[in-house]
């Protein structure tokens, strides 16, 4: 079997890997060692940069449609605390984070499961042209100048298959065997701690939170604490209290019965719960050294992982996703430069090691070990899940070089996220986000016609997709709101540079004398080529 891309993993981010992938026309196998999509509600909240990430796929509508009711009133009562649950009117608020706004994403946070939108991502990626084989573990690899020679066995048959692949996405979870194979050392603190998923049924449980709405509720119980979750629903309830080996415990001394005694610990009442299952896990914080090796590149835990308070995990890993798939498109269809698969782990070995100091200040807090150091260093969710910058070749002109700001910083500043602002486009309301998927776009106001010319000129020598679009009060697309290139930080001649990722590339506040001899550099730079 020939393919461009192998991806190894179906979790949430080797099946993203794969739609985005298929959106940008670049076929791919992915091997997962399950023998389907997961059975249990894990990773239940999905960023409001996710969702952009979806709607720019054009998934956007059927993962929404997974939503239970409004889910974004969970989110907004943040993270509390209490002695029971039975005492939810006495809950303290731990963290209130901000997560979106309608100044800020055209789309919002959302809860679901990672058991219903996992088969969303796989008919999509097949439909998208994919190939995904349940049931199949990859068994060795190895890569030579032109590609990757995988063996893979299928569990069902026995039988073994070869698979050579132009690139290998290794997405196989923290313990990936492509990441062994590779040789690529952790660092980081280590385990943090130790945990136990219950999921349950309990149907007073809901009576007693009277409703309470909430993004997590700690609540002691025995020794301990336990975290309770509702952003998949409450059927299963998902509750986690840690335990701890240095006592002598092990997962397998939590019988049904003494989970049934943990949840009713927490609840402060005798209340009916029936457990559905139990998954042991660890909370740790470890970055992986390199992002890429070779034809080899590294994707969501297998290259970063963190304990889950902020819930970073899981969208972290489709960001990375989404970050690689349109670089890998662009070299597999031959308008960029190798270079250009090099910023994958320059922009994202920052941010998740960036996430994972982010996630582990939060654990710290919440489980009541935080120091002042902790506190200092924590930004606000929004600024984690929308605000982290890039720096790499392939953005020129960066004014700032933190991953991570103490504000909320959307302006048109090269590497960071375009701003949204929303666009009329004959009658259609759409956000300057929708613009941007799988060519280079150069946004200019009326009076930056030179700019689009310039750039029409460069991008046709180079071989690159590049759109231009004119905003304007008598444009085709005409800002509804505000003033766009304000927000853009440009004056009326100006121009802004942005990415397939929705990222700003490079930004011209005004007008230059010679428009073309700017442009060539820093296009040429974007996508990986020489000038």
């Amino acid at each position: 079997m020939n393919v461009p891309v192998l991806i190894v993993g179906g979790g949430p981010v080797g099946l993203a890997a794969a739609v985005f992938l298929g959106r940008h026309g670049i076929q791919s196998v992915l091997v997962e060692k399950r023998g389907e999509t997961s059975l249990l509600p894990r990773a239940p909240g999905l960023q409001a940069r996710t969702m952009e990430l979806f709607r720019a796929a054009g998934i956007g509508p059927d993962i929404r449609a997974l939503e239970i009711g409004d889910s974004h009133a969970f989110f907004e009562g943040g993270i509390i605390k209490v002695n029971t649950f039975a005492e939810i009117d006495d809950a303290v608020v731990l963290e209130a984070p901000s997560l979106d706004g309608p100044t800020v994403s055209p789309e919002r946070v959302m809860g679901c499961g990672q058991d219903r939108y996992e088969r969303i991502l796989v008919d999509k990626a097949r439909e998208f042209g994919a190939q995904v084989l349940f049931a199949t573990t990859l068994q060795s690899f190895e890569q030579d100048n032109e590609g990757v020679t995988a063996v893979v066995e299928e569990a069902e048959t026995g039988g073994v298959r070869t698979i050579r692949a132009q690139y290998l996405v290794g997405a196989d979870g923290a313990g990936s065997s492509v990441r062994r194979t590779l040789g690529v050392p952790r660092h980081g603190r280590g385990t943090v701690f130790n945990a136990l998923s219950i999921y349950f049924r309990a149907p007073e449980l809901e009576d007693l939170l009277k409703g309470a709405k909430f993004i997590l509720c700690y609540a002691n119980a025995r020794d301990s604490m336990m975290g309770l979750s509702r952003l998949h629903g409450r059927d299963p309830w998902l509750a986690a209290p840690l335990y701890f080996p240095e006592r002598g415990e092990t997962p397998a001394d939590f019988t049904d019965e003494r989970c049934v005694d943990i949840v009713r610990s927490a609840a402060g009442r005798d209340i009916e719960v029936e457990i559905v299952d139990k998954v042991p896990w660890t909370g740790a914080q470890l970055v992986a050294e390199r992002f890429r090796v070779g034809r080899v590149f590294l994707a969501g835990d297998a290259g970063h992982v963190h304990p889950p308070a902020g819930g970073f995990g899981a969208n972290t890993g489709i960001h990375d996703a989404h970050n690689l798939a349109w670089k890998l498109a662009g070299v597999l269809r031959g308008w960029a430069g190798d270079r250009l698969l090099d910023t994958y782990h320059d922009e994202r070995h920052q941010v998740g090691s960036a996430m994972a100091e982010q996630a582990l200040a939060r654990s710290r807090i919440r489980h009541g070990h935080g120091s002042e150091e902790d506190l200092v260093s924590m930004v606000d969710d929004v600024i984690i899940t929308l605000g982290y910058r890039y720096l790499s070749s392939a953005v020129i002109g960066s004014e700032d070089d933190r991953v991570l700001t103490p504000r909320l910083e959307l302006s048109g500043e090269p590497g960071t996220r375009a701003p949204h602002a929303w666009l009329d486009r004959n009658g259609e309301r759409l956000s300057t986000i929708d613009l941007f998927w799988d060519s280079y776009v150069l946004l200019t106001g009326p009076d930056g016609g030179a700019w689009a010319r310039a750039a029409g000129d460069v991008a046709q020598r180079l071989g690159i997709p590049l759109t231009c679009h004119e905003i304007g009060p008598t444009s085709t697309l005409r800002p509804s709101e505000w003033d766009w290139a304000a927000t853009y930080g440009l004056k009326p001649d100006g121009a802004v540079l942005v990415r397939p990722d929705a990222f700003v590339g490079w930004r011209a506040a005004e007008l230059a004398a010679d428009p073309a001899a700017v442009l060539a550099p820093a296009i040429a730079a974007i996508a990986g080529l020489d000038a």
